[in-house]
């Protein structure tokens, strides 16, 4: 018998991991970020979006006649005391609280969607925001008929009471959806019972208390930027100032665990202290973010599956995704304020209503890709 010819294999090509170490790097220090022209482009663009969606958000969110022109003139330090305080005083803390909770949002959503690896794991679905609801409602309530709570401590009071109880709802499941590491399957299942589970608790501290605090806190609820102001925006954009360089910096964390624990460790990542704290870093965005606007449904699990679609990325990419969420956020806000007119929507209740169809379509798809 002749022995069997021998095929001749074709060289395999490295993986796709190993191209991704070929790019070139840019690097800031000791800090490098691996070089994606055509994330770079999307960057770009929606910043380009995000600069016009601001631009139009100081030109007309009410019925003041302050045109393109006054506002061009206000920004350049003209304009006349009325239009100078409308631009400065009403419009600009509204756009500016927008756009950083919108970012907020984004990042905190593509964080958690890339620890997760599943596109539907978002502040939402885990019941962080509905958490951080819990701490700003009791908050109402207590200042209120029910509670003793006034001057400082009611001013100061919600957006503390939104962050610790956003950070208790995420110690929670995060908790009570760790063995040996978090998988994407109970961490969804966990969230949405917290979710459930806060939500309610919300609804019965709003049928506890008196009419008037009743109301302020649906109005809060429903996330709305109608009573943005300076103190808000300062407040948020302090705060971001620190926590949105943390999480940019923690991509190369990001992107390792992207490729699986096994390969994570293999380049000298601490995998469960990387995952705590980018865990962490997210429930602080949304804590951040929900303290300043009330909880403002789906930007962060919309945001970062369109930035990682439009980067042709592996997992969403943090930057644009930021990027996205805020000019997401402030689109949507001029269009509940502009398509009902002169009534203006929450941008809360817009978000929802466009996000919940997405939302269904993210676990159809998601299905398909298990039966595939």
């Amino acid at each position: 018998m002749s022995a069997p010819a021998r095929t001749r294999r074709s060289p395999a090509r490295p993986p796709r991991s190993a191209d991704a170490l070929n790019r070139p790097a840019l690097r800031i220090g000791p800090a490098s970020w691996p070089w994606r022209p055509r994330a770079a482009l999307v960057c770009l663009a929606v910043t380009v979006l995000l600069a016009a969606a601001f631009l139009r958000a100081l030109v007309a969110f009410d019925s003041a006649d302050v045109g393109l022109a006054e506002v061009t003139a206000v920004l350049l330090g003209g304009g006349d005391p009325g239009q100078r305080f409308i631009v400065w005083e009403l419009r600009m803390p509204r756009a500016l609280t927008g756009a950083l909770v919108g970012a907020a949002l984004g990042l905190s959503g593509a964080i958690l969607q890339s620890v997760a690896r599943n596109p539907l794991a978002s502040p939402d679905t885990l019941g962080i925001g509905w958490g951080a609801a819990i701490g700003a409602v009791a908050v109402i309530v207590l200042g209120g008929s029910a509670g003793g709570v006034s001057g400082a401590a009611a001013q100061f009071g919600v957006p503390a009471g939104a962050i610790a109880g956003g950070l208790a709802a995420a110690l929670a499941v995060f908790g009570l959806s760790w063995r040996s590491g978090v998988h994407s399957n109970r961490l969804l299942l966990v969230g949405i019972a917290v979710s459930l589970t806060c939500a309610n608790l919300v609804y019965w501290l709003m049928t506890w208390t008196d009419l008037d605090s009743a109301a302020r806190a649906q109005t809060w609820v429903t996330g709305s930027l109608h009573a943005a102001d300076w103190d808000r925006a300062g407040a948020a954009a302090v705060t971001l100032a620190v926590l949105i360089p943390a999480a940019l910096a923690a991509g190369r964390a990001l992107g390792a665990l992207g490729l699986g624990d096994d390969a994570a460790r293999g380049l000298g990542v601490r995998v469960d202290a990387a995952r705590l704290v980018l865990l962490a870093v997210s429930a602080l965005l949304v804590c951040v973010a929900t303290s300043a606007a009330g909880p403002i449904n789906f930007v962060a699990l919309a945001a970062p599956q369109i930035a990682m679609r439009l980067c042709r990325a592996a997992q969403p990419p943090p930057a644009a995704s930021m990027l996205l969420g805020g000019a997401l956020t402030l689109v949507a806000d001029q269009l509940a304020a502009g398509l009902f007119a002169p009534t203006q929507l929450p941008v809360g209740v817009f978000t929802a209503v466009l996000g919940a169809p997405y939302l269904m379509y993210l676990i159809v798809l998601r299905h398909r890709e298990a039966r595939l």
